[in-house]
């Protein structure tokens, strides 16, 4: 069983940090202790990881990207280049909140590059943030949103192409096969 991970030399993971197997920290990434990073992830040069961040399995962080107290990312996550993420809602130079609000990329979502994200919001399973956005509120499951603040455009498949509604009211089809139905509240979900 393989359970070592691969670390430039140039790369910090302080003791107490955990790195799944086949995960690779680039050049100049710095993983600060108390911090998750799981199986075959890309961690990529100068990235940052605080201390209370968990990351799932086989998630992407591009180059430039801090990651701060109280970013949850689930698994099959892309980050992009200088995305960027804040975790305070009121912030002040040498004064900080007892605890972080809770920021949460869900299951295969993907963030644009330069896309910024502010504290306590979620985004959504196999959601997309084009480059450039600032997200502003919760993304559902597989919407695309852009812009800033970053709006609703369409409906995406896992597979990230753009979906087209049916025939059928409230069901939506990708060229891939899948199919998918509106659920409650504007949601979207995987027909089985």
């Amino acid at each position: 069983m393989v359970t070592e991970f691969y670390a430039h030399p140039s790369a910090m993971i302080e003791k107490g940090a955990r790195v799944g197997a086949r995960t690779r920290v680039w050049a100049f990434a710095h993983i600060v202790a108390g911090a998750v990073v799981g199986e075959d992830c890309n961690i990529c040069d100068h990235t940052f990881i605080e201390g209370q961040v968990v990351i799932g399995n086989r998630v992407t962080v591009k180059c430039g990207v801090y990651l701060w107290d109280g970013l949850v990312v689930e698994d099959d996550v892309f980050i992009g280049p200088a995305a960027v993420f804040t975790n305070d809602p009121r912030p002040r130079s040498r004064k900080h909140p007892a605890e972080y609000p809770v920021t949460r990329l869900k299951q295969g979502c993907s963030i644009g590059a330069g896309a910024v994200i502010l504290p306590g919001l979620t985004i959504g399973r196999w959601a997309m943030v084009g480059a450039g956005s600032v997200v502003t509120r919760d993304v559902p499951d597989f919407a695309l949103v852009v812009g800033n603040p970053a709006r609703f455009r369409y409906w995406i498949c896992r597979c990230a192409a753009r979906l087209t509604e049916t025939s059928s009211p409230g069901l939506w089809a990708c060229d891939c096969g899948l199919r998918y139905r509106e659920a409650k509240h504007g949601q979207l979900q995987i027909e089985d």
